[in-house]
C-alpha cells in the first residue's frame, strides 16, 4: 500500500472537523420513527465533530449494536440510550434513559410491551383512516419486530396514498391529539420507568418539557426517581433554557439536550447539544461505566 505523503495526510487531517468535545444526547433512527440508519446517524455525528451520540428511539435500544459497530475506531462515544413513552399525572411525558444496560431483561420486557401495544395502536388508526375512506393500503402496512410504530409511519402512508402533500401536512390533517383518528398510547407510569432505568444502571431525563411544565412539576418528577431534565432543544428559546437550566440547579437535577434530529431538515444532528463536563455529570449518576 503506498505511504501518504506528509502535505496529504495535512491535507486531510485539515479537513476533518475540529472535536467539538459536545454531545446530542437526542436522535431517532430507522428502528423508530427516524429516517437515518443507525450507520448514517453515525457518520453525521463524525462530520459534524461530536464527542459523543445517543441515539434514543421510541421504546427500543435495538440501534445500539450497529451504531456501536459503525462507530468503531473513529473516536465517537454511542451512549447506550431509549426514549420511553411514560405518564405522569394523566399526561404523556417521554424519558430519555442513558447508560442502561441494553441487555437488562426488565427494561427489555418493558419495552416490548410499549412496542407490542404500538402495533395494536397504529393499527386500530390504520383501521379507523380506511373506514373514514382513506385509501391505504394493506400491503404498506410497515412489519418490523424491531420497528417502533407511530404517528409518522402513518402519515408517510397517507402521502402515499396522495391524501396529503408531506408528512407534516397528514400529521396536521389527520393525526394531531384529539383527532378522532388518533389513539392513545400505553404508557409506563413515570415511576415505573425511572426505576426500570435506575435498575438497568442508567440516568433518567425528562425530554422537552412542555412550554407550561412548572418548577413544581419538575420537583413532584424528582420524587419518583427523575434526575435530569432536558434544557438544550430546537423548540426553546433562550429564556426558556435558561429558566430551565435555573430550575435543574436548583432541584439537583443533571442535564441533558439534543437536536431530537429524525431525519434530513430543521434538525440536523450535533444543532443543539450538551458540554462534555455536562455529559460527565450524567454519566456520574449512572451506575454503569460505559
Amino acid at each position: 500500500m503506498p505511504r501518504r505523503s506528509p502535505f496529504t495526510a495535512l491535507c486531510q487531517t485539515l479537513s476533518r472537523p475540529a472535536q467539538t468535545d459536545r454531545a446530542d444526547l437526542h436522535v431517532h433512527s430507522t428502528h423508530s420513527d427516524g429516517l437515518y440508519t443507525p450507520a448514517e446517524l453515525i457518520d453525521l455525528a463524525c462530520r459534524s465533530g461530536l464527542a459523543a451520540l445517543a441515539i434514543t428511539d421510541h421504546d427500543t435500544l435495538a440501534a445500539i449494536p450497529d451504531a456501536r459497530a459503525a462507530a468503531a475506531g473513529r473516536g465517537l462515544e454511542v451512549i447506550p440510550a431509549v426514549e420511553i413513552t411514560a405518564d405522569f399525572d394523566g399526561r404523556e411525558v417521554h424519558l430519555l434513559a442513558y447508560f442502561v444496560d441494553p441487555d437488562d431483561g426488565p427494561l427489555l420486557a418493558a419495552l416490548a410491551r410499549l412496542r407490542h401495544a404500538r402495533v395494536s395502536r397504529f393499527r386500530e388508526m390504520f383501521d379507523k383512516l380506511r373506514a373514514a375512506g382513506v385509501p391505504l393500503c394493506e400491503e404498506d402496512v410497515p412489519i418490523a419486530p424491531l420497528e417502533t410504530l407511530g404517528r409518522p409511519h402513518l402519515a408517510r402512508l397517507i402521502v402515499g396514498a396522495g391524501r396529503a402533500g408531506s408528512v407534516r401536512e397528514a400529521i396536521q390533517r389527520y393525526l394531531l391529539d384529539g383527532s378522532p383518528f388518533v389513539v392513545p398510547k400505553v404508557r409506563l407510569p413515570l415511576g415505573e420507568a425511572t426505576a426500570l432505568v435506575r435498575d438497568a444502571g442508567g440516568v433518567s431525563s425528562l425530554a422537552h418539557p412542555w412550554h407550561q411544565t412548572t418548577r413544581d412539576q419538575l420537583k413532584a418528577m424528582c420524587n419518583v426517581g427523575l434526575t435530569a431534565v432536558e434544557v438544550e432543544y430546537p423548540d426553546f428559546k433562550s429564556a426558556r433554557a435558561r429558566q430551565l437550566r435555573t430550575w435543574a440547579s436548583e432541584l439537583g437535577l443533571a442535564v441533558s439536550g439534543g437536536s431530537d434530529c429524525h431525519g434530513p431538515g430543521r434538525r440536523p444532528v450535533g444543532s443543539h447539544t450538551v458540554s462534555r463536563a455536562e455529559l460527565d455529570a450524567l454519566r456520574a449518576l449512572s451506575r454503569r461505566p460505559v
